[in-house]
């Protein structure tokens, strides 16, 4: 049975949770530098999903309570 979290979403929708717009979320993508994806199929053109999961995964990283502890893990 799967559950909310096994959730896959289309890059409109992982945006949208992001608060991003999609072109961002495709850059991102591409530098290797936003949430883990999955791709459906080989060919260039096959959909990308997102799973809600490494989407909200990816967001509690990068949570922090100061500017420091941000200076700190930017800086490393």
């Amino acid at each position: 049975m799967s559950t909310p979290d096994d959730q896959l979403l289309t890059s409109d929708q992982a945006a949208a949770i992001l608060g991003l717009q999609v072109n961002t979320l495709e850059i991102w993508r591409f530098r290797g530098q936003g949430p883990r994806f999955l791709k459906l199929g080989t060919r260039k053109q096959s959909p990308v999903r997102y799973k809600r999961s490494d989407v909200e995964s990816w967001l509690a990283q990068r949570t922090f309570a100061s500017t420091s502890a941000y200076s700190a893990i930017a800086s490393s």
